[in-house]
């Protein structure tokens, strides 16, 4: 049974992960979060996967990981997104996602950040409200 998670109770698993961390990664997913709420205030918190921080907005916008070294963000659609100043270290092989990993002491380029997930949103935004195509209806013989 796959039960839905709500909102409040999705912030208050994504505070706990915080917390669990009280270390750089929870001050590092704690800075995180607060950005991606700065650029869009209508985001919606979610709660993945068995423990995974996700931020949607019309679609996944991006999660928050937490690893022994890094702490990573993943852009659903990132392929899809410019990244002129370079933040994309991480999952560059596939043709769908893209991440930032931030280890120990690295500062966040923040307006690199925040222009990142403006885009992000803005795609899923113009994703949803185009209509898909019709399939093309095999024809019958006469």
């Amino acid at each position: 049974m796959n039960k839905q998670i709500s909102t409040d109770s999705a912030s208050a698993l994504i505070d706990g992960r915080i917390k669990e961390f009280p270390d750089w990664r929870g001050k590092m997913l704690a800075r995180l979060r607060a950005l991606i709420h700065e650029v869009d205030p209508e985001i919606v918190e979610e709660w993945k996967w068995r423990g995974v921080p996700v931020w949607s907005h019309a679609g996944i916008v991006c999660t928050g990981e937490t690893y022994q070294k890094v702490v990573k963000t993943t852009f659903a659609k990132g392929a899809q997104l410019k990244d002129p100043a370079g933040l994309f270290n991480s999952s560059l092989e596939g043709n769908v996602r893209r991440a930032i990993d931030f280890h120990e002491g690295e500062k966040i380029d923040e307006s690199a950040l925040k222009d990142l997930i403006r885009a992000a949103v803005a795609l899923n935004v113009s994703s949803k409200s185009k209509p898909k195509p019709a399939r093309a209806r095999a024809k019958r013989p006469a």
